[in-house]
């Protein structure tokens, strides 16, 4: 079961909807109880990194979240805020992250190379794996997706980023440690290829 975290923030039915298209079983959790039986988690997200975090805190989700994802091995999958918190933290901010992949989220306007150019990052940019992800099956060539966002995640291990994009540098755009995924753009509305990957992580 495909179970999408709604702890307030994040397009919960975007997702649901591209799912249903594809005719794959999801659904959203809103307490702990909800996620007990999923098999593959997506952890959106919008905005602020502090405020996700708080968000998350405060769902009661959290302690069951760590038990399926870092004992039970469930395949998650961050997105935007989503996969900024699955770092050790943010300059945006100075609450923790989840650490559930090492490194730090970094902002464009702190970079010599980004910091003249408009901030956010907005718009659709090319997208090029560096690993063999099963995210991105089939999208190894000419593959484009949607972004928004002025921070980006800088990994500490150089394996740990499984795809880069270019913005006055180039940038990790997706990570991925184990079960762990991340991606810093928004498949959910990036036409085919965004559902190509959902799709990839619903058969990982």
């Amino acid at each position: 079961m495909i179970t999408i975290v709604d702890y307030g923030l994040g397009n919960i039915g975007a997702f649901s909807n591209m799912y249903k298209r594809m005719g794959i079983e999801s659904r959203r959790a809103t307490r702990p109880g909800e996620l007990e039986d999923a098999t593959h988690i997506i952890l959106p997200g919008v905005g602020a990194f502090d405020h996700a975090m708080d968000l998350l805190n405060a769902s009661g989700m959290r302690e069951t979240l760590e038990r399926k994802v870092l004992t039970n091995r469930t395949p998650v999958m961050g997105i935007c805020v989503g996969m900024q918190i699955l770092a050790n933290g943010s300059d945006e901010g100075v609450k923790p992250g989840l650490g559930w992949i090492c490194g730090r989220v970094r902002s464009f306007a702190s970079h010599p190379a980004s910091a003249a150019l408009p901030m956010p990052h907005m718009g659709w940019n090319d997208v090029e794996p560096s690993t063999d992800s099963p995210l991105f099956k089939g999208l190894e060539r000419d593959a484009r997706f949607y972004f928004l966002h002025s921070f980006y995640f800088e990994c500490e291990r150089a394996e740990d980023v499984s795809a880069t994009a270019d913005y006055g540098f180039r940038f990790g755009c997706a990570v991925r440690h184990e079960n762990v995924y991340g991606v810093q753009f928004h498949p959910e509305k990036s036409h085919h290829w965004g559902a190509a990957l959902l799709k990839n992580f619903a058969e990982i």
